[in-house]
């Protein structure tokens, strides 16, 4: 059922609120004229954007199972559609999903289009979204009115706008909440919604909702605005959380606010819009999060900005309208209660991973753990006749990038585990290291250096067949994979965290992963971990198995495993790893230099091996290693304690990583700080040699910066922003290397 006619059109208008059918009709206007060449292509980019229309890459794709392409699946003569399409190819359509909240309905319609514009799979992202992929542009509009028809809208899934407000995948029925949080969270998502307010960003905001402290389902600590909830006196409210976020160099959220009342929570998050919108930065996006503005402006400074701002709104009814109906809206069971009844030891496994007791006896959560976040059409079909089963349709999706089931009653759980089983839903893995996040990474994904989606699918399949993860402890690591270092899939948050790199290795360009430690998925986001060392993509499976069973093998009774890793310290762990980065010649074995279930040659080009057989690691390798040592060493400063050790050994690291690529170079330049920095802007940042395709000069600001500030004491929170920055910087190094020396001659 195509909604490209007429028919059809006026069919799914009369289900369609007035104001997502204009929205449709406005960007269906805007598509004709661009097609007619009467709207320049950065302005079409931002206002397809903000429908959730993106490009996505060609050149590698893998399907969940880690095996078949997904571009390979989809119709070849329907990767392009001829002259005078938008696109070459399809691209992606992000479909927002406030609170991760969706009923039986929504997932048939969501089925229909995955398998008519799609390849027939819809994918769970870490945000309570759904992407479907290989989407034609001129196809978006039809789209767009069959999910209007269902209540649901892609405006602002993308773009300079307020992003999907996400919230607990638990919260009503939580045994940790101080009240459920759903409803705050779909009135802040639909106030916002095309609100004039929230249409000047320099970049994207992201909000979350917490209903406790401790548990991970809301990570408020990493986002923007962050509210978890809070009861004083009887009343009800919000502890507030502001500029936090991941990306290349995370930022921990400030609190600014211990008590906010609920009538205060949709002005106060219009106020921080509004004074975000006029002094967030514009030109450079690669400091114009919310994070850069409370940073240059202190908290002190923005907080009082913002309850100035606050001050002179005009009020609006929207404001508390909805409180009247907060506590009715209840979530309630389909089915009685009774008592559960064990049948197999297949359901045991299964009901200890994936079934969470809820707040309401007799109840409880069931989770349905996607293969990186992958489901099918067909089972999306077998999950809506299931939530009519046994549930109100009480769905929602996790930012795990699973779905749960809400209110089932223990007496069904033997009877939904069979029918889950025939649907091929009920892999006993939920919450445990056989279930990695993984961002799309060289798969769809422009950004993409090595295939995260290839390595989850890879070790999904490994951990299950190792012992080591018969341990309880180990079970419940959580593994994180990005393809690059902006960190959609959250390396920063996990036990073993990775992230896409690459290197030159015996004269090949080679995809690598950098191990990440120390992070904290708990506590709502509560720590971020680092970069210890790069390891070949290939060898990545070794790395997580000698990591856990040296935890087995030598943790103290009861230690967790962030614990225990603080306690061996980060130069034992790196000494763990050294030697996986060692590969054998290019003809001994090149499959260690592809990446996963990619048969080619990794895409960066072979930079050839010159003739002086001795000659296999450039002086240059050399030099960024050694950077790579001295940024390490800054983060055993730090993790000694000796903040000020740790800075002077970032800034080193940065400034002899320039000095390597002026002196490969030739350059001329003073062995001073200064005179490096200068020679480094003049012959590297002026000239924009530098620039990555993607991030353009962002990492150089990133040595500019230390420079500026090197005579500055550092706090230990901007100190690890340091060190995260020059562990960017010296990536940025070698690919500059690599993309010069395939590109032009060094000059003599």
């Amino acid at each position: 059922m195509k909604a490209s006619n007429p028919q059809w059109k006026q069919r799914l208008g009369a289900h369609i609120k007035p104001e997502l059918a204009t929205e449709i009709d406005i960007f269906e206007n805007e598509l004709a004229l661009k097609k007619q060449g009467k709207i320049d292509d950065k302005v079409f980019a931002e206002t397809r954007l903000r429908r959730g229309a993106y490009g996505q890459r060609y050149d590698n794709g893998q399907r969940h199972d880690g095996v078949e392409s997904r571009k390979l699946n989809y119709p070849q003569e329907a990767l392009t559609k001829g002259p005078g399409t938008l696109w070459d190819a399809p691209g992606m359509e992000r479909i927002k999903i406030p609170f991760g909240g969706l009923n039986a309905a929504q997932l048939e319609v969501l089925a229909e289009l995955a398998e008519e514009y799609s390849d027939g799979i819809a994918h769970v992202t870490t945000r309570q979204d759904i992407q479907l992929h290989f989407i034609h542009i001129e196809d978006t509009p039809a789209l767009m009115r069959r999910l209007a028809a269902v209540e649901i809208t892609t405006r602002e899934a993308c773009g300079n706008s307020i992003r999907n407000v996400t919230a607990c995948h638990l919260a009503g029925v939580c045994r940790d909440q101080s009240f459920d949080v759903t409803p705050y969270a779909k009135a802040t998502a639909y106030f916002l919604l095309g609100h004039p307010d929230v249409q000047n960003f320099g970049r994207k905001v992201k909000i979350a909702f917490s209903g406790c402290d401790t548990n991970p389902c809301g990570l408020v600590r990493i986002h923007d605005i962050g509210c978890i909830a809070r009861e004083r006196d009887g009343q009800r409210g919000f502890e507030v959380w502001v500029g936090g976020g991941l990306g290349a160099v995370p930022y921990q959220a400030k609190l600014f606010d211990e008590f906010l009342p609920e009538a205060e929570l949709l002005p106060l998050t219009q106020a921080i819009s509004r004074v975000f919108a006029r002094l967030g930065e514009k030109k450079n996006r690669n400091t114009a999060r919310l994070k850069f503005l409370v940073a240059k402006l202190g908290l002190d400074e923005f907080k009082r900005l913002v309850k100035e701002e606050r001050a002179i709104l005009t009020p609006d009814v929207r404001w508390t309208a909805y409180l009247a109906d907060v506590r009715k809206e209840q979530e309630t069971a389909r089915r009685p209660v009774g008592l559960v009844k064990i049948d197999s030891e297949e359901f045991r496994q299964w009901k200890a991973a994936n079934v969470y007791a809820q707040r309401q006896p007799g109840y409880a959560t069931v989770t349905i753990a996607l293969p990186l976040g992958d489901i099918t059409s067909d089972q999306l079909r077998v999950l809506a006749d299931i939530a009519r089963k046994y549930t109100n349709e009480t769905v929602r999706l996790t930012v795990e990038q699973n779905i749960v089931l809400r209110w089932v009653s223990e007496a069904d759980l033997v009877d939904l585990h069979k029918d889950l089983k025939a649907g091929r839903l009920a892999a006993p893995v939920a919450e445990t290291i056989f279930d990695p996040t993984a961002c799309p990474g060289t798969d769809t994904c422009k950004l993409g250096i090595s295939s995260s989606r290839g390595l989850a699918g890879e070790l999904r399949l490994r951990l299950v067949e190792n012992s080591v993860t018969q341990d309880e402890a180990v079970r419940k690591l959580r593994i994180k994979i990005s393809g690059c270092f902006n960190s959609c899939g959250q390396h920063h948050l996990a036990d073993l965290g990775f992230y896409g790199v690459n290197r030159n290795k015996n004269g090949y360009a080679t995809p690598h992963f950098q191990v990440v430690l120390g992070g904290q998925w708990g506590n709502n986001g509560g720590s971020y971990g680092l970069a210890i060392g790069a390891v070949p993509s290939k060898r990545i499976p070794e790395a997580v198995d000698r990591i856990t069973r040296r935890f087995v093998a030598e943790r103290q009774a009861g230690e967790e495993f962030q614990a225990f890793i603080r306690r061996i310290g980060k130069a034992e762990c790196k000494k763990m790893l050294d030697d996986l980065g060692t590969l054998p010649p290019h003809d001994q074995d090149p499959t260690l230099y592809t990446d996963w279930h990619d048969p080619r040659e990794y895409t960066l080009g072979d930079l050839g091996v010159g003739e002086c057989a001795g000659e296999v690691v450039t002086p240059l390798e050399f030099q960024l290693t050694a950077c790579e040592r001295e940024a390490f060493e800054a983060q055993l400063a730090m993790e000694k304690g000796d903040t000020a050790g740790a800075t002077q050994r970032a800034h080193e690291a940065m400034l002899n990583g320039a000095k390597a690529l002026l002196a490969w170079r030739k350059a001329f330049f003073l062995a001073t700080p200064d005179g490096i920095v200068d020679a480094f802007r003049r012959d590297f940042y002026d000239t924009e040699l530098f620039f990555d395709p993607f991030a353009g000069g962002k990492f150089a600001q990133f040595l500019f910066r230390a420079h500026e500030h090197a005579a500055e004491s550092y706090t230990p929170e901007s100190a690890h922003r340091l060190i995260e920055e020059t562990q960017l910087f010296i990536e940025a190094c070698h690919s500059c290397s690599l993309r010069l020396s395939t590109q032009t001659p060094v000059p003599a």
